[in-house]
Parts: C-alpha cells; sequence; structure tokens
C-alpha cells in the first residue's frame, strides 16, 4: 500500500481550499472534530455499559 507523503497532502489540501474556500475552512475542522469526538464519546458509553452489564450478570 502507498503511503501518503508531504507533496500529496499539499495538494489535497489545495484541492479542499478550492472546493470548500478558505473562509469555510475553521468551520469545517471544527465540524468533522466535533464528529470525531462525539463518536469516540458514544464507543466510550458503549463500552461502559457493555461492563456494567457484565458485572450484572
Amino acid at each position: 500500500m502507498p503511503r501518503i507523503g508531504f507533496p500529496e497532502l499539499v495538494v489535497v489540501l489545495l484541492i479542499v481550499i478550492v472546493i470548500f474556500g478558505a473562509n469555510r475552512l475553521p468551520g469545517l475542522g471544527r465540524g468533522i472534530g466535533n464528529a470525531i469526538k462525539n463518536f469516540k464519546d458514544e464507543m466510550k458509553d458503549k463500552d461502559d455499559k457493555g461492563d456494567q452489564n457484565r458485572r450484572a450478570s
């Protein structure tokens, strides 16, 4: 599997800037960060509930 290097990341960043515009990038990054945080929190809650159910059994 090929690795992604610095030149490839620069190209991807330029494409994102062209598509979304520089003004919308902070909001886009914030939205992605919140989505990842919520996903992690839900997975942790699911694991905690699973542990509680195993202890109760």
